[in-house]
Parts: C-alpha cells; structure tokens; sequence
C-alpha cells in the first residue's frame, strides 16, 4: 500500500474540512493549529525513522485529532475526530487494524495524557509540542481567546495564567526526543508565568502591605521603609524610552569615536610618508616646500580636533550628602561616584530607587550628559573633517601649481 498517496487523500480531507465550516470562534483549534501538529508529528516520525504504516497512522491521527471542535463542545472532541478519521479511512479502503491505531492515537490526547504504545506518546508530544518552544506565549493567547468565546465572557488575566502553569507543571514529554529537545524552553516558560503571577499578586496586595507596614511602624520603631503603591513604580514605557534613548547614544558615540579613528589613521600614515620620504627631497625642489608644509599642517589640525573628539573627560568623582538629599547628582555615570565608598554609594542608589522623582531625574541627566557628549564629539569631528576636505583639495591644487610653474 502506498501509504504516501493516503496520506496526501488525508491532507486534502481534512482542508476541505476545514475550508467548508465557518470555524470564526475557534481562535486555535483552526487548521494552523492542525498543519503545526502535523509538522511536529512528521519530525518526530522522522527522528524515530517510523515504517511508513507508523509514520501514516501518526500523521493521520494528526490531521484528525482536532476536527470534532468543529462540530461539538470542547468535552468529547477527540473521540468525535476519532469517529470521522475512522469513517473517512474505511471509505478509502484502509485496513480496520489501522483505524483502531489512529483511533487510538486520538484518544490518547485526552487530557491528562495517558498514551498506551509509542505511537501514541508521538501523537501526545505532538499536540503539545507548543509547550516547549519560544512561541508558547502567542499560541497560549489563542487558547484563551477561544476559551473565551466558548464560554462567552472575558477570563481574568490572573486566572488563565494559574491554570496555565498548573498544565505546565503537570505535563510530561512522552517521548525521550522532546524532552531533550523541549523540556528546557518549557521550564523557561513555566518559570515566566510564575514570575508575572508572581509580580501581579504583590501589586495586588500593595495597598494592604502598606498599612500593615503603617499599624506596625508605630511598634517596631525600626520600620523606616514602606513599599510604594503601584503608582510609584517605574512606568514600562518610560523605561523603554530610557533604554531606547540610552542605547541610540551608545551606538551614536561608537559611530563617533570610529569616524576619529579612521581621521587619526588616515593622517598618521600621510605624516609618514611625508616626514619619511618628501621631506627629505625639498633641498632638491624647494618649490615644493610650500604645499608640504600645507599638507603637513592640514594633517596635524585634523589629527588634533579627531583626538580631541575622543579624548575622555573625567569629573572629579565625588557626590555630597547634600547633592543625595536636593536630588542633583546623577549616581548612574560612573564619573560620579568612582572616588566614592561602595557604602556611601550604595546608600545613594538605595534612596534613588525608593524615589521615583529621584530615579526619573537621575535618567534624564544621564540621557541628557550623553547627548552634551555627543553634541561635542561630533562638532569636533564635523571640524575636523571640514579641515581635512578643504585642506586636502588645497594642498593638491599647490602641489599641482607648484609643479606646473617651477618644475622647469
């Protein structure tokens, strides 16, 4: 039997299964979801080098595992596509042994897995494969969406996430290639959710926090600190204009000190040859003294404004208990700080991290130093270049003067 070909016939079904249903309120279990299964289930198969009759048992439980959602509940959808796998592959003639396999196979996705043979553990690992991979978090919204739909209301955020980890927790490869292949993506991604769940359940209890703290200030007299509300803490957007800025300066310094760089090169090896070989020609043809000389001090201007536009300027280092409390140093240069004690400095990065005004401000300085940096660079560099273009194109038309009038 040509088990190539059925499956082709089983690919062509299940399309125009799906191509023929309006399937708008199945956000996940859709064909995608279906040709993804099937994809993993081809990988897996290879991986195992499965016979050709295992491979089309694996890959056509595959195709039919979800296509009960499209006509029933949720509860019961996989031995409805169990049913209309077996009917499709009795009316292609396919053996009864064969479609009790591939019957099998979709039954075993039942959650919690309980596959009885390896095909099976293929058909499970497959179904699932999502679990263990970087996109989990979009084919996990799709789950919920659709969930929503069925059910008809929104399911809170907090919600979805504890049931999302308790199914990540309880969840087991079945076969040894995913779980060498999957399991420490899946591990990343459980440990994700844990965190956000993590976050979002002591915004919550922020307020409630903070007046417990309060009641017990007055007993504990050692109780400085109360935890800021939410509204206190650092917004993710400004965060990311921070970084964003922060990063565009970087890179905008880089491509600064690599245009000095290449101005002090270039004109280091012009002063060599000049000094190592003209130089010592002009007793011979003094009428070349004069565009030398020219080349010669061009070079040396742009050397100096290019090194000057790279040279570092370091403050003195030191920040005051005074500068702390008014808020006026920005503890995140290093210039700031270098000649201070760690104890002193960390005490001043603590008190900036409790005050929202104080960590916004000291962002915006050091944002802002950059660009003062930035502005001087380039201006030096813009100078330099000026003096090196103009320069260049002089020197040479004297040379050619020079040369043209006195060569002779």
């Amino acid at each position: 039997m040509n088990y190539n070909h059925r499956l082709d016939r089983v690919k062509e079904h299940v399309h125009h299964f799906f191509g023929t249903r309006a399937l708008s309120q199945l956000s996940y279990h859709n064909l995608t979801h279906t040709e993804s299964v099937v994809s993993h289930a081809v990988k897996i198969a290879n991986h195992y080098r499965l016979e050709a009759k295992d491979t089309f048992i694996v890959v056509t439980a595959a195709w039919f595992h979800d296509t009960g959602y499209c006509n029933g509940e949720a509860k019961g959808h996989e031995e409805r596509g169990a049913e209309m796998a077996a009917e499709f592959l009795r009316s292609d003639g396919i053996d009864e042994q064969v479609i009790e396999e591939v019957k099998g196979c979709i039954r075993a996705t039942i959650w919690p897995q309980k596959p009885e043979n390896f095909l099976q553990q293929i058909v499970c690992d497959a179904d699932l494969f999502h679990l263990g991979t970087p996109e989990f978090s979009d084919w996990n919204k799709l789950v919920r969406k659709e969930a929503e739909q069925r059910i008809g209301k929104k399911i809170e955020k907090s919600e979805w996430r504890k049931s999302t980890i308790k199914l990540l927790e309880t969840h087991t490869y079945q076969t040894d290639y995913c779980r060498e292949m999957l399991d420490k993506q899946k591990r990343k991604n459980l440990e994700k959710l844990i965190e956000k769940d993590r976050e979002a359940t002591l915004e919550d209890e922020g307020p409630a926090e903070i007046q417990l703290v309060a009641d017990n200030a007055e007993e504990s007299p050692e109780i400085t600190e109360i935890k800021k509300p939410k509204n206190d803490r650092p917004d993710k957007g400004i965060e990311t204009m921070f970084r964003i800025s922060s990063n565009n300066h970087q890179r905008l310094s880089d491509m600064a000190d690599n245009k000095a760089h290449i101005m002090i090169t270039t004109t280091s090896i012009i002063i060599s040859v000049l000094l190592s070989v003209l130089v010592r020609k002009l007793e011979d043809n003094t009428y070349l003294i004069i565009p030398t000389m020219l080349l010669l001090t061009i070079c040396m201007i742009t050397m100096v404004f290019s090194i000057l536009s790279t040279r570092p300027t370091i403050p003195h280092g030191t920040f005051t208990q005074e500068d702390i409390d008014t808020k006026n140093v920005n503890l995140l240069f290093f210039g700031n700080f270098y000649r201070m004690s760690y104890t002193d400095y960390a005490n001043g990065m603590q008190r900036m991290m409790n005050d929202r005004d104080f960590l916004y401000g000291s962002l915006t300085k050091d944002v802002y130093s950059q660009g003062v940096v930035l502005g001087r660079k380039y201006r030096l560099l813009r100078v330099a270049y000026n003096v090196f273009m103009f320069g260049v194109v002089v020197s040479v038309l004297a040379f050619v003067i020079a040369s043209i009038l006195f060569e002779h």
